[in-house]
């Protein structure tokens, strides 16, 4: 009859086929494998006919086009009186994009969708490793990976990684951990999980893909890291100090009473920025990092909002504010990146009744910092300001905090133009001056 099977045909041994998927397989005539480099498919019973879509992995130019093509020929099968039987490895719903496809193109078809479970590769691997699946496991696929600049795991928590076929998907699955984990994390590899071939190797991770004996059905085990390292055990944290069992003190503060360690902590980062210490940045992005968990803790408490709408916000953000990088806009150099930056922000404030040059900036910034951002918005309006060396003039004949204003603005945008930041060029020079200047000690603070 017309319609589709589809039978998870288990992770490799043979005997690990369910009684149900036997059964069907033993009832047909003709089977249509994804692929024919699966153990199992030499153990077939004898009556079937087999056919594969190998010829498309030759053919297709990557593997999303792939998946559509071999699912679409077997929907296309599907529709013939008898129907189509369609094998996969493992469980039809554990890494098959193919079945997915499947599935809602049939039911636009009307076409009926039979899918006969199978042993997935996961529960040999556990098995192999001697672990429980749920204590955290993190399962993933390692081409998803490859396609990724930072692994979309928790590093507190073990994750396997499934369909590393390949000495190149290792090397790009390999860069893209050491994003997360040290170079020498200690990784497993699984070969032929549940097969008499089974092997499982273990190395630090930079030398994941200096092996050269790649094969099929080979998985990645990365073991945690020893101690809390991810945003969830942070926050975590965060929640259980301000829990009716946590801290005291930090129970009784509120989102104004945090103000002053917020900007404290921020100015703690730029010390280390400055002194270039990066055992100390490490510290202090940290203690940064702690405020921003506990004003988004107590945002939660108060149901105003949660740390996915401020990761979610800040994420479409960036996109929103990219389409260099995001979408089809071309740009030549990074003031292009910048001017286009501007207009996407006006755009954004269009809702604006009365637009202000500084809408949306802090009016509490340092004063050349504030400077720096208001003159780069006037300047894309059009405005010059008069030169430094004018306005030092000015200043020499009738001293006054207008025309000293106007000067410290004029200097701050000649630095915006030479892409010099001048609040941090001022701090380096007080720094420096402390450093040149020996003052003599005395009993009496003189001010």
């Amino acid at each position: 009859m017309r319609g589709i099977t589809i039978v998870g045909l288990g992770p490799g041994a043979p005997e690990m086929l369910t009684l149900e998927a036997r059964a069907t397989l033993e009832q047909a005539g003709e089977i249509w494998v994804r692929t024919r480099h699966h153990p199992v498919v030499e153990a077939l019973p004898t009556q079937l006919t087999v056919h594969s879509f190998d010829d498309l992995y030759e053919t297709s130019p990557d593997f999303p086009t792939l998946y559509r093509d071999i699912a679409e020929q077997v929907v296309t099968l599907g529709q013939r009186p008898h129907g189509v039987l369609y094998g996969v490895p493992g469980s039809p719903w554990v890494g098959e994009a193919t079945v997915r496809l499947i599935v809602k193109a049939a039911s636009q078809r009307g076409l009926h969708v039979r899918v006969v479970q199978g042993m997935s590769f996961i529960e040999p691997v556990l098995s192999a490793l001697k672990l429980d699946a749920l204590d955290g496991l993190q399962v993933a696929d390692a081409t998803a990976i490859a396609a990724r600049h930072f692994p979309p795991l928790e590093a507190d928590r073990p994750a396997l990684i499934a369909q590393l076929y390949s000495r190149l998907v290792a090397s790009e699955v390999k860069i893209v951990l050491m994003a997360l984990y040290p170079h020498d994390h200690p990784v497993t590899l699984v070969k032929a999980a549940g097969t008499p071939d089974q092997q499982v190797l273990t190395c630090p991770l930079h030398e994941l893909d200096h092996r050269a004996d790649w094969r099929l059905l080979t998985s990645l085990y990365v073991p945690p890291l020893p101690a809390p390292a991810s945003l969830s055990a942070f926050m975590d944290i965060i929640f259980h100090l301000r829990s009716p069992e946590g801290c005291p003190w930090d129970r009784e503060q509120d989102h104004l009473s945090l103000r002053p360690f917020l900007i404290e902590e921020a100015y703690e980062v730029l010390h280390a920025l400055d002194c270039e210490d990066v055992e100390a940045l490490r510290e202090e992005l940290g203690d940064l990092w702690l405020q921003i968990a506990l004003h988004t803790q107590m945002a939660t408490e108060e149901g105003a909002f949660t740390v996915a709408d401020v990761l979610a916000t800040v994420s479409q953000k960036m996109i929103r504010r990219h389409p260099h990088v995001f979408g089809d806009v071309d740009v030549s150099s990074a003031q292009e990146v910048l001017r286009n930056w501007e207009q996407l922000k006006r755009e954004e404030k269009k809702h604006s009744e009365s637009p202000h040059l500084l809408e949306g900036v802090p009016p509490g910034l340092p004063a050349l910092l504030l400077a720096q951002k208001a003159a780069r918005r006037a300047a894309a309006l059009g405005w010059h300001p008069p030169s430094p060396e004018e306005l030092w003039q000015a200043w020499r004949q009738a001293p006054s905090t207008e025309v000293l204003g106007r000067l410290l603005l004029a200097v701050a945008e000649e630095a915006r133009r030479a892409n010099v930041d001048a609040e941090s060029a001022l701090r380096e020079a007080v720094m420096r001056l402390a450093g040149e200047q020996q003052v003599p000690s005395s009993g009496n603070d003189a001010p």
